[in-house]
């Protein structure tokens, strides 16, 4: 049996960190910030979306502290606050996708 299957407090906080990144633009500003330190108009740029819903939707990852943000030049720049969660990406990345009926 995996150990988290025994542990209650370890399962909920697996739910939400889950519940978190489980929206399309978070997820892959995650993704994103797998890769690179960032801000947030190359990110809306890469994601295709507007600057201020990639902005709500770090906002709400800054809250679930999975990413943070440091100052440069004036800009906000972000980074992952869990390295842990590139694992999970790359976990991710390698299920199979099940297009739904």
């Amino acid at each position: 049996m995996v150990a988290i299957a025994k542990d209650q407090d370890k399962c909920e906080t697996v739910a939400r960190i889950l519940k978190a990144m489980g929206h399309p633009i978070r997820l892959q500003i995650v993704a994103i910030l797998c890769e690179e330190d960032t801000h947030v108009g190359a990110m809306a740029e890469r994601i295709g979306s507007a600057q201020a819903v990639v902005s709500q939707q770090l906002g709400i990852l800054r809250m679930r502290g999975l990413v943070s943000r440091r100052r440069d030049a004036g800009r906000a720049v972000y980074s992952l606050a869990e390295p842990r969660l590139r694992q999970l990406v790359g976990c991710m990345e390698g299920c199979r996708v099940v297009k739904s009926a």
